[in-house]
């Protein structure tokens, strides 16, 4: 009988695959606006940053890529976007699988997922969103561009094309040197950028939810409002915080009136969490903006989307156990549901192997370069998180700091899913219990 490759493994390896191909590609003379040849380390951290859709690169995009290496990184976050979006949904219909029928049913009453039967329209279902989505994005920043910039159609099209895309994958690449900042006060380029990242990064089991209840927000399911409640408060705040913290900071938001104080501000708060663009100098944010932005990506976007970072319903989970332990109740429960024992667990893994990820590569950057602990902090979050924002040291990186961010934008984009997926499908009941004791803890 012929072996069945594990999803998780097989997520793994299909990621690994893109990012080999892209390599070739990009090291292609084809690729380079020079002509010749790019170094290995720059076309293989290239489509890395691709196909794990973060944004971080060590050259510019726009001056360093002729038009085939531009399209080359295009076709690769795209891949990666809607091939995240496509597997991690799979993948969580597979958890669902169960050999008896009374779980499964359990299983799709209790979470109102897809059922099982739809696993063979997935792909095209999360393909009209991604299209559909791209083509009015583009539409408009290419209407833009031509008329409010005196672009050519070809010009105006090609960029507004490669930013839609870009922004719908939560990619972060721009064809411009500083990202979108020439776009600062423009909100017909912001607001349509915006809109894609944050479509694209809440997750598509959100969309298909809303898709099929919109009108009914009383049955939509926890995992739902979860992530539509977090998404909220995570972007209001972010939004009073940048607000707070750089309103007076000539170097970021102090030159703009107050209509693109409050634009900006929330196109800073709603891209620090998943999608890598900037319309201000990152390096030239307060600390206390720096600090919120460790916190804004390490948490990322929805579950199943193009966004990383350990997630909003992980969270969510955890922010509801606490509160649930700290009102002494036994159960963690939230919306007229109770969140199941697993879910717990599986979230607090997950939080906390990616803390420890996040530590050890800051200490082996800190050991290795020179540069001050909060620029390498705020680096080793951006990859980790697929975030893609940068202090500007990513090209000043040696080779091996350039590797490390290699490997945690890999983790960070693959690893957290097919972690969770592994939990899931390898959960099972032992068939005897140890006796119960209590540690002190706190």
């Amino acid at each position: 009988m012929k072996a069945i490759i594990h999803p998780a493994r097989a997520v793994t390896l299909t990621f690994l695959a893109a990012i080999l191909v892209g390599t070739a590609l990009l090291m292609l003379p084809a690729a380079r606006a020079a002509g010749t040849q790019a170094p290995l380390l720059v076309a293989f951290f290239t489509s890395v940053s691709a196909v794990c859709v973060t944004g971080l690169v060590t050259v510019d995009t726009g001056t360093y890529w002729s038009t085939f290496g531009q399209w080359t990184i295009m076709a690769l976050f795209q891949l990666g976007g809607f091939g995240m979006m496509t597997a991690a949904t799979l993948l969580g219909l597979m958890v669902n699988r169960s050999p008896r029928l009374r779980a499964r049913l359990m299983t799709q009453t209790e979470t109102r997922s897809l059922g099982l039967g739809d696993v063979s329209s997935v792909a095209r279902i999360v393909l009209v969103v991604t299209l559909v989505s791209q083509a009015a994005i583009a539409a408009v920043l290419t209407l833009r561009l031509h008329y409010g910039y005196g672009l050519d159609w070809l010009a105006a099209g090609w960029s507004g094309l490669f930013h839609a895309v870009s922004a719908f994958n939560s990619a972060g690449f721009s064809i411009h040197a500083d990202g979108l900042v020439r776009y600062a006060g423009d909100a017909l380029i912001l607001l349509p950028i915006m809109l894609g990242f944050i479509v694209g990064g809440i997750g598509f089991p959100v969309l298909h939810d809303l898709r099929q209840r919109l009108d009914d927000p009383r049955h939509w399911s926890l995992h739902t409002k979860l992530t539509l409640a977090g998404t909220l408060v995570l972007l209001l705040g972010g939004f009073c915080a940048v607000l707070l913290f750089e309103w007076d900071n000539v170097r970021t938001l102090g030159p703009f009136g107050v209509a693109d104080k409050l634009l900006n501000s929330m196109f800073i708060s709603a891209a620090a969490r998943t999608a890598g663009f900037n319309t201000v100098d990152i390096a030239a944010l307060t600390p206390e903006t720096w600090a919120l932005h460790y916190l804004l990506m390490f948490i990322g976007g929805g579950s199943a989307g193009t966004a990383g970072g350990v997630k909003v319903g992980t969270v969510a989970v955890l922010f509801l156990l606490v509160l649930a332990e700290a009102r002494g109740h036994t159960d963690t429960e939230a919306f007229g549901r109770r969140v199941g024992a697993s879910a717990q667990r599986q979230a607090v893994t997950v939080l906390v192997l990616g803390s420890v990820l996040v530590v050890l590569a800051t200490m082996l950057l800190l050991r290795i370069t020179d540069f001050p602990t909060d620029q390498i902090i705020f680096e080793v979050i951006a990859a980790f998180s697929t975030a893609g924002l940068s202090t500007g040291i990513t090209a000043q990186l040696p080779a091996s700091g350039q590797m490390v961010l290699v490997l945690l934008m890999f983790f960070g984009r693959v690893g957290t899913i097919t972690l969770a997926t592994s939990l899931v499908l390898g959960e099972r009941r032992m068939p005897y219990r140890y006796p119960e004791e209590h540690p002190i803890v706190g």
